[in-house]
């Protein structure tokens, strides 16, 4: 079972370190153009009316919807993806470079890696960022022999709307007694230029200010701190927000995509720096 172990780790890490070089020797010289388990509370910031006016999602929902979107496979619409400069024709634009599902007296692993199939050093820094987060850490899970028992899971969600390619990946992790965590990164490209795609850009596309995202941001995430303070009082363990923390200043928003119905998901997932599976979700539908 080590050796067996030992291979999936050199071909994981092998897969994406190859993939990388080509992408980068590729771009120079080729391309001319460019569930869970948590262990805290959940917090319900919605409000509902019974006056026959259409309600805003509450969190609880958001969350729902925003989870069901990591089914592993690639949502193209109808864009015409023979149009995308691939490294490889014969496999999808994001395509599971590998998949485990293991379970021994150490860990339980489900994990399914996620590569971007593109050529050009845009994404070739999307899958060295995934290798860095998810792959070596599936690694180092497998190669580990501890007196507790982890669990890890990583999946991902593919959509394209109007040529912004949005790629989103979900872990789940945990780790002996400490908290589960749930840890989020996304990507988003644009198929014709071959660039990064801003928040502001996916903002004015919306028709969304700069001003009302941000109050809108301010207002969900001081609603989600309102009722930990609630749940703190009556003697729950929660994870408290700090409410002047820069990553919730518009010029700071890494963590969005686009959906299924190009609606945009702005999501603070504190598991990315903390042990909690706590995210507050911001959605434009």
């Amino acid at each position: 079972m080590k050796n067996k172990n030992r291979m999936i780790i050199f071909i994981l890490i092998g897969v994406f370190c190859v993939l990388a070089i080509i992408a980068a020797i590729y771009a120079q010289f080729v391309a001319t153009d460019y569930d869970d388990i948590g262990d805290e509370p959940t917090i319900n910031v919605g409000n509902n009316n019974n006056t026959g006016v259409e309600r805003e999602k509450n969190q609880d929902e958001i969350k729902t919807q925003f989870n069901g979107l990591f089914t592993n496979t690639v949502n193209a619409g109808d864009y015409d993806l023979s149009t995308v400069d691939k490294l490889y024709d014969d496999r999808d634009i994001v395509y599971s470079a590998y998949t485990i599902n293991e379970s021994n007296d150490n860990y339980e692993i489900n994990v399914n890696l996620p590569v971007v199939n593109i050529a050009g050093d845009v994404v070739s820094e999307f899958n060295g960022i995934t290798q860095e987060l998810f792959a070596d850490k599936a690694a180092e899970v497998m190669n580990s022999v501890n007196a507790y028992k982890t669990i890890y899971n990583v999946d991902y969600a593919v959509f394209i709307n109007n040529g912004i390619l949005s790629v989103a990946i979900k872990s789940l992790l945990k780790e002996g007694n400490n908290p589960q965590r749930t840890i989020v990164q996304t990507y988003n490209y644009d198929l014709q230029t071959g660039e990064r795609v801003e928040i502001g850009r996916i903002l004015s596309n919306l028709g969304l200010t700069t001003d009302e995202v941000q109050n809108k941001i301010r207002e969900i995430v001081n609603e989600a701190a309102e009722a930990a303070n609630i749940l703190e009082q009556s003697g729950y363990s929660v994870f408290k927000r700090n409410l002047e923390d820069s990553m919730y200043n518009m010029n700071n928003l890494t963590t969005y995509m686009l959906g299924p119905s190009n609606e945009l998901y702005i999501i603070f997932a504190y598991g990315n720096r903390n042990f909690t599976s706590e995210m507050d979700i911001v959605l434009y539908e």
